[in-house]
């Protein structure tokens, strides 16, 4: 009888102080240092949230960049559905897939040939969420996206040179431009054009 009061007493005091006491310092102290990514990196437009810059968005106006392809959800980019699609390289569905995307990008940036589209642009992120696409992926549709805006490329290109996210200490990962964050600087620009955020 002894033992199991005293196992009892443990569960009580331990459910106490780590199922309840430690996680409300930890979101306190989350709260405190991290405030945006604590509120899942939400960003705001006239104080509305309209998205995360941790989850991509399909974006449609030839006047904003598109993003990864996404096989989370039936639109994509549905966070209750992350996944990949989980096809192997050789699998006839993900080769078809891969060229109807192609297909739409060399339809949508016309004078881009088809070895200068990069590989994140006809294949979606093992998430389906990817919020990032490479450099490359930016500067093959700078035209589209000047020309949609009654923009200079100059400006678009320097507007994705400064939204590029360096090689993390200089040397680990990759260099990624965030979709959303790009659009609405876009959005900034002195044409106007397109205001909608999609």
């Amino acid at each position: 009888m002894r033992s199991m009061m005293i196992a009892i007493k443990m569960t009580v005091v331990l459910t106490v102080l780590l199922g309840i006491l430690y996680p409300m310092v930890m979101v306190a102290v989350a709260h405190i240092a991290f405030p945006s990514q604590a509120d899942g990196s939400l960003i705001y437009r006239n104080g509305v949230p309209i998205g995360s810059s941790l989850i991509g968005q399909n974006f449609k106006s030839s006047g904003y960049f598109r993003s990864r392809p996404s096989a989370a959800g039936d639109k994509g980019y549905d966070p209750t559905s992350s996944s990949g699609s989980n096809l192997g390289p050789t699998n006839k569905s993900f080769i078809d897939s891969v060229k109807q995307r192609l297909k739409i990008v060399l339809e949508e940036n016309r004078g881009v040939q088809a070895s200068q589209v990069p590989v994140d642009m006809v294949t979606a992120s093992g998430s389906g969420l990817d919020p990032e696409i490479s450099p490359a992926a930016a500067e093959i549709q700078v035209q589209r996206v000047a020309k949609a805006r009654g923009v200079n490329e100059e400006t678009v290109r320097d507007l994705v040179k400064s939204h590029t996210r360096p090689r993390w200490a200089g040397f680990l990962g990759e260099p990624g431009v965030n979709v959303i964050e790009l659009n609405l600087a876009l959005d900034q620009l002195p044409s106007g054009q397109p205001t909608a955020h999609k």
